[in-house]
């Protein structure tokens, strides 16, 4: 068998493994005494404009940007760069 067969026995053993994918909309740090006073309602600034693309993570691991969309009545990701990590 080809190095080139063996190879593409090896990624389809990987395909049907099931990751975390995780949309990272923005963060803050805030004091444990403020956060134990939110409430329904409250409002956090997050550090990233609204302008900003977010990020996708597999596993905790960045692998693009993309805007934010709503499909139907959900949220979901119009990837417009993959992160060269």
């Amino acid at each position: 068998m080809s190095e080139l067969m063996e190879q593409d026995k090896d990624v389809n053993l990987l395909m049907d493994v099931k990751v975390q994918l995780t949309v990272r909309l923005g963060s803050c740090r805030m004091a444990m005494r403020d956060v134990m006073e939110l409430v329904p309602g409250s409002v956090i600034q997050l550090n990233q404009e609204a302008k900003d693309p977010v990020g996708l993570y597999i596993n905790d691991k960045l692998i693009a940007y993309g805007e934010v969309v709503v499909v139907e009545d959900n949220f979901g990701i119009k990837i417009t760069e993959m992160s060269g990590n």
